[in-house]
């Protein structure tokens, strides 16, 4: 069940509303005006509540179902109770999207600029824009409309930020162009320094980064995940990119548009990926690699050569996905003798 105190419930919904909103077809007749209160998972639904039910692998949860109303896909329709309403889509995933926005909000502050920010004379705030407490937004920033800044970000010298995009508490952006409709999670750090040094005499000396982030158009950025600016070239990302909590990306690194980045991946130095890149939880890469489009890196590989495009690999060195499974086959074979 939704917690009402966090995110803002929008009312019941009729299920000729619901109709509407998910495009799922209606398969019992004579109920339109019956109403829905809330989304919810199968096993805490009741008698007002809609559902949705759309895993092959668990069909035995079908008979579980207390729901009003269930949607479901015409495969597994068959197995929904009796009394149920039953609604069918083949994209229920876009269906539960659709309807958990209509449904509920979460709770954003009203347009204001809070007494304890600190905001340049030189810069520049767009319309409709919140500034929350202790903000400190530097000389010849622009911010642009409908962006939400919360508590104690920073927002540093020159830095420009599109449109509607949502800078949660305690992040920092620098050295850093932003496109439209990006949320930078809570504690997230862009455009540090990048990790470049160089040894002098026995000393490690540091090499002057003077390179910038560049973030693309609907971007988000995990939780306390680092983007460290370019050296000399830009530290780049692209459109639609999704990055986890906890993701480091390195100096110069340029990431193609949709990528998605999971937790904990490390990326190093003047690395290259196409568009559509999966990087699975802890992924490593060594630095100035090339990754092709649509590949995709298990959890905990370790990718030490370029990737072609479209290829599954996983394992450290990474192989080719079914020779990966081949060596743990081998492995778990021969250990028992």
């Amino acid at each position: 069940m939704v917690d009402k105190i966090f995110y803002k419930h929008n009312g019941s919904k009729s299920i000729k509303e619901i109709v509407e909103i998910s495009k799922a077809v209606l398969v019992t007749s004579g109920v339109l005006d019956e109403q829905i209160e809330n989304i919810c998972s199968i096993e805490s639904a009741g008698k007002e509540d809609l559902c949705f039910f759309y895993d092959k692998k668990n069909k035995a949860k079908a008979g579980e179902i207390k729901a009003k109303a269930c949607i479901t896909t015409p495969e597994l329709q068959g197995l929904i109770p009796e009394g149920v309403i039953v609604l069918v889509t083949d994209n229920p995933k876009l269906c539960f999207i659709n309807l958990l926005n209509a449904f509920y909000a979460e709770n954003k502050p009203c347009a204001k600029i809070e007494d304890s920010a600190h905001i340049s004379k030189t810069a520049k705030i767009g319309d409709n824009c919140y500034i929350g407490y202790n903000v400190v937004i530097e000389d010849d920033v622009v911010i642009g409309d409908n962006c939400i800044i919360e508590a104690n970000a920073f927002i540093g010298r020159g830095c420009k930020i599109g449109n509607n995009c949502r800078i949660a508490n305690n992040a920092s952006i620098a050295y850093c162009l932003m496109g439209n409709d990006c949320y930078i999670y809570t504690g997230a750090r862009i455009g540090q320094d990048g990790f470049g040094f160089s040894v002098v005499e026995g000393k490690h000396k540091r090499i002057p980064q003077i390179g910038r982030v560049i973030i693309g158009n609907d971007v988000e950025v995990g939780a306390n995940t680092c983007i460290d600016r370019g050296a000399l070239d830009d530290t780049i990302i692209g459109d639609g990119c999704r990055i986890d909590n906890l993701v480091q990306v390195a100096h110069n690194d340029r990431i193609g548009n949709y990528c998605i980045l999971v937790a904990q991946t490390g990326i190093a130095g003047s690395c290259k990926f196409g568009d559509y890149v999966v990087c699975g939880g802890q992924t490593g890469f060594a630095d100035h690699l090339n990754i092709g489009s649509g590949a995709q890196i298990g959890a905990q590989s370790g990718v030490m050569r370029d990737i072609e495009p479209g290829a599954i690999v996983m394992g450290t060195p990474t192989v080719p996905f079914k020779d990966f499974m081949r060596q743990v086959s081998f492995l778990q074979k021969n250990s028992k003798k």
